[in-house]
């Protein structure tokens, strides 16, 4: 199994988890005299057998990108550099979005607002650190696609 087909399973079984989660909350409580929509023991049981599946994958996975080392460096230090990137992406896109906003004045005695950074320069800067990102996503989305998901 290649890791990107992992990574998809890891995914479904998640979504697995929080549909029999749901599941269970749904039928945990009846009214006197009456039986649950559905047996909360046997789906307790699967979901169970889901997060024993999902903790043998994750492991799997893990180790995967622990163990997968391409010239750029290790696939768990490209996630990292990824996460990072992510992150700090959505805060100067933030930031930029709040220093844009200048205020218009209707009048001279109205107070002016003006940006505290270059906005030009720090967009130049995102966009850089964009492509930076979607030449990463690239390397890594490969690297998913061609390595084979190691033993437990």
């Amino acid at each position: 199994m290649k890791l990107a087909e992992a990574l998809q399973l890891r995914a479904d079984l998640q979504k697995r988890v929080s549909q029999l989660d749901s599941r269970l909350f749904s039928n945990a409580r009846v009214q006197e005299g009456e039986q649950p929509a559905e047996d909360p023991k046997q789906l307790l049981a699967e979901q169970e057998a889901c997060y024993d599946e999902l903790e043998t994958l994750v492991r799997r996975i893990n180790r995967t990108n622990s163990e997968t080392v391409l010239p750029e460096g290790s696939l768990t230090a490209l996630l990292a550099k990824r996460d990072r990137l992510t992150r700090q992406l959505q805060g100067l896109r933030n930031f930029l979005d709040a220093a844009s906003d200048i205020a218009g004045r209707a009048s001279r005695s109205e107070i002016k607002i003006k940006s505290t950074v270059d906005v030009r320069a720090l967009q130049k800067d995102v966009d850089r650190r964009s492509g930076e990102l979607r030449t990463l996503e690239g390397t890594i989305q490969a690297a998913n696609w061609t390595t084979e998901l190691k033993e437990d």
